[in-house]
Parts: structure tokens; C-alpha cells; sequence
């Protein structure tokens, strides 16, 4: 018997795309550093739109779906595309749930003001549980802050995901370009209400297991997934020659750095701003990573370097997002005092990233491939 390469082997990937997949990771972990500062508010946040890059990875994921995907159900079953899915994501799953139990008693504020009554045993069990994905209901809220995840807040976005790729498997995939067509409308008009009429002008949320919360990660998510895996489909390019990356990056940069539009008296304003972002902004971004070409050697690097890093760092680095937040509220620490230690955390992301990516992720993605996804002949 002997082992043939990988089953559908994965196709090559997009290097831009990969890459800005990287740089919004990126500006999630600076936006979640200087909300600690932001009392609360959104209003008050410096990198004000951060949270839009939950919406752009969806977008992403959905067009790398169709991309990796559509072709290739003649010769794959169902249950092979879970696999691949699962070997891709779960690893850095649970050990984003191993690093957030980790941390979770270094985190003692009152911020975080159920930390403190929190026996060792639930923070364990909040962990296992964690390593599933199952979203956890409000009695297990071991942090106060009603996240499904507690210990580690982004999970929520990979609970999406999964239900994202559970209905491209089992219904999505087998619409024809019309049918996705209107599904895609249709998501979109939710998408756009939700910006319009949400109490605080923004459509951030999803991560807590009630009825508004979930609706709102369902509309979060709808749009921009199936509306990447559309893009995918029809083909619509941008043609890019020079610098594309650099240019999108620039553009995400920028669309997620905005000033809070309108304030309190317009909250319709920079509801209108965020639906146009996620309607219209993101798939032109997406188009011209994917229609552009690396050139040069640092842009290839950079670019394999963010691809690599980019899942790591986004599952990985909100608990010690939650260790400065708790330094920062114990000491009623002002940007420019919190700022070495801002850096540290930020620096710290990366560390425990990279390591989790080398010594853990691929060896462990590695091995799961080998066991599960190659066949044999004789």
C-alpha cells in the first residue's frame, strides 16, 4: 500500500488576499488595544471601524470557499469537505481556548467582574467546552461581559464560519447564479437595515447566545460570505499590474480606521457608512487582491508571512487583549501610560502566534491530513 499525495489537494491560494486576510488581523489586535481606552464606547474608539474586519474575513472566506471548492463536488463528498474544513480550523480553535484559560487569573479587574468568584473547575470546563465551539449559554459567563466564548471572545466569528460553510455544503453550493444571485440581494437589505436602525449606529455584535445577538451575527454574516463565494463565481476581477497588495492594503487600512460618523445626534451616518463598506468597499477590495499580482520579493514575502500568521493571530491574541484591558482598568491608565505595555501585548500577540503556528498548527494540521484526508491504493 502506498500513500498517494493529499486528496483534492488545496489550490494555490491567492497570495494578496492571504495577505490582507493578515493585515486586518492586524488592525483587529490595535483596535481591540485602544478600545480599553474607549470607556465603553464606540464613539470614543481611535481606530473606530475595527470591528468591520470581522465582515471582510467573511467576505474573504466565502470567495476562497467558491474559489477552492465549487468545482470539485463531482469528486468530493460532503462529509470530505467537513473534514478539510475541520483539519483547517479546529487545531487553533482549541488552542486559542488553552490560551484564554491561561490567562484568564492574570485578568482579575472590575472590568471583569465575575473572574474573581470563578473556581478553577469551570474555567477548566468553560475551556473543554470552548475547545468545541459549542456556544456557551449566559449561566457559564465565567468574565460578565455575555460572550459565548468567555475565554476567548473571537470564537464567536468561527462559529459563524462554520455555519457559513455548513450551508454552502449542504444547500448553497447547489444554487445556480440566480438563485445565490437573490440570496446575496436579500442578505444585503438585511445587511443594510441592521446599519440603518441598530440603538448605537454600527453593526457590531454577534458573540453573546440570545435571539438579538445571533440574529445580528447571522445578518453579519450572510451578506459578505455568500456575497464573496457570488464574486467568486461571476468571475468580476479588478486587473491590477502594480502594487496591488500595497493598494488594498492601504484600503483596509483606511476604511477601518475611519472617525466615528455623525455621533450621538447620527447614528444613521455611520450606519449608512458601515453598510457601504460591507455592501460595496469589500468586494472591490477583494476583487483587486485576487485580480493583482505579487511582484518582488518582499511582497511575496510579506504577503506568505500575514497569510501564515493571520488565523493564529486573530484566534490567539484576545486574551492578552483581556490581561491589558484588566491592567489598564486596575490602573485607570491613560493611552500614553498604557502605551509600552501596549506594545508588549501587541508584540506578545505575534510571539505566541508564530509559536502556536510552527510547533503546534502545522504539525497537528499535518498529521490530521496524513490520518484523515489521504487514501491509499495498492
Amino acid at each position: 500500500m502506498n500513500t498517494q499525495t493529499t486528496y483534492l489537494a488545496s489550490k494555490p491560494h491567492y497570495e494578496i488576499l492571504d495577505g490582507l486576510r493578515g493585515v486586518a488581523a492586524v488592525m483587529v489586535i490595535v483596535f481591540h488595544l485602544l478600545e480599553a481606552h474607549s470607556g465603553g464606547s464606540h464613539l470614543n474608539q481611535i481606530i473606530n471601524h475595527g470591528y468591520l474586519a470581522v465582515d471582510f474575513f467573511f467576505m474573504l472566506s466565502g470567495f476562497v470557499i467558491g474559489y477552492a471548492y465549487d468545482d470539485r463536488w463531482n469528486r468530493m463528498s460532503v462529509g470530505t469537505f467537513f473534514k478539510r474544513r475541520l483539519v483547517r480550523l479546529q487545531p487553533m480553535v482549541i488552542m486559542g481556548s488553552i490560551v484564554g484559560a491561561a490567562f484568564f487569573y492574570f485578568q482579575k479587574a472590575p472590568c471583569f467582574p465575575a473572574i474573581a468568584d470563578t473556581p478553577v473547575s469551570t474555567v477548566l470546563l468553560v475551556m473543554l467546552l470552548g475547545c468545541t465551539l459549542l456556544p456557551l449559554p449566559l449561566k457559564w459567563d465565567i468574565r460578565g461581559w455575555t460572550e459565548m466564548h468567555p475565554l476567548n471572545g473571537p470564537a464567536w466569528s468561527l462559529y459563524y464560519e462554520y455555519i457559513g460553510n455548513i450551508l454552502y455544503a449542504l444547500f448553497v453550493r447547489k444554487f445556480n447564479k440566480v438563485a445565490l444571485t437573490i440570496l446575496v440581494v436579500t442578505a444585503g437589505c438585511f445587511t443594510v437595515y441592521r446599519c440603518l436602525t441598530a440603538p448605537t449606529g454600527d453593526i457590531v455584535g454577534g458573540w453573546a447566545l440570545n435571539w438579538e445577538q445571533q440574529y445580528v451575527g447571522m445578518v453579519r454574516l450572510m451578506y459578505p460570505f455568500f456575497g464573496g463565494l457570488l464574486l467568486s463565481r461571476l468571475g468580476w476581477l479588478i486587473r491590477t499590474r502594480k502594487r496591488a497588495f500595497w493598494w488594498c492594503s492601504l484600503m483596509v487600512v483606511v476604511v477601518l480606521s475611519i472617525p466615528r460618523i455623525g455621533g450621538e445626534d447620527g447614528y444613521w451616518m455611520n450606519g449608512l457608512y458601515e453598510a457601504f463598506c460591507i455592501i460595496c468597499i469589500f468586494p472591490i477590495i477583494v476583487s483587486m487582491g485576487a485580480g493583482g499580482k505579487v511582484t518582488g520579493k518582499r511582497s511575496v514575502a510579506v504577503c506568505k508571512f500575514l497569510g501564515d500568521i493571520s488565523y493564529p493571530i486573530y484566534i490567539t491574541h484576545y486574551p492578552l487583549i483581556y490581561t491589558y484591558t484588566a491592567w489598564a482598568c486596575n490602573h485607570n491608565a491613560t493611552i500614553v501610560e498604557g502605551l509600552p505595555y501596549m506594545i508588549l501585548a501587541f508584540i506578545g500577540s505575534f510571539v505566541v502566534a508564530y509559536a502556536s503556528l510552527k510547533l503546534y498548527d502545522e504539525p497537528v494540521r499535518k498529521w490530521l491530513t496524513d490520518r484523515f484526508l489521504k487514501r491509499k491504493k495498492a
